[in-house]
């Protein structure tokens, strides 16, 4: 028996291409996961607890089934026990013997590098972007001058709500403002 399993990816957050791939392959039963990332995968624990003797376990692509390359192998491993077997439609694979077990694991191992090389560049760029100046987060909400401001209303007696409210902030951030000046004493520094 064919049973599928899908799951979207960070870039396309939809299943539609897998769901028509693997339902033209003639696959009946899907299972399909909703999140990317490295959140839980209930689908997929519950595809590989129904597969039976003799079954396939049918996905679009190995990296919809893995995360990486030991994840694929545990997969693997999980299939095997069952007695079943992995197919992947858009790569030539085969687990029902070992050339084909051999090829799953050297795909794995390729994509879990292509990975490792992405999140490289990824905090190269980020280390340039900083190198260069650029600022990384939310940029502050009010400026200095307005901080002050708040410190000094608090620190001289005036309700926090009314603060947050004449400033248009929160009132968690009026607490943060004054409650966290540094020796957490008075403001010293003059308005004007």
């Amino acid at each position: 028996m064919l049973v599928g399993y899908a799951r979207v990816s960070t870039i396309d957050q939809d299943t539609a291409l897998q769901l028509d791939a693997l339902k033209g392959a003639g696959v009946k039963q899907i299972y399909q996961d909703k999140s990317s990332g490295v959140g839980p995968r209930p689908q997929l624990r519950q595809v590989i607890a129904s597969l039976r003797q003799g079954d396939t376990l049918v996905v679009w692509k190995l990296d919809r089934v893995a995360r990486s390359l030991s994840d694929l192998l545990t997969i693997i491993d999980q299939v095997k026990q069952a007695g079943a077997s992995i197919k992947s439609l858009t790569e030539p694979i085969d687990t029902s013997n070992p050339i084909g077990q051999f090829t799953l694991q050297v795909l794995g191992a390729v994509a879990e590098l292509e990975r490792s090389m992405i999140r490289e560049r990824t905090r190269a760029g980020v280390r340039a972007a900083i190198a260069r100046g650029a600022v990384w987060g939310r940029p502050p909400r009010i400026s200095d001058r307005t901080r002050l401001e708040v410190r000094y209303l608090v620190w001289y007696g005036w309700p926090k709500s009314v603060v947050a409210d004449a400033y248009g902030i929160s009132r968690g951030m009026v607490w943060n403002i004054s409650m966290f000046h540094p020796n957490h004493k008075k403001p010293s520094a003059k308005l004007g």
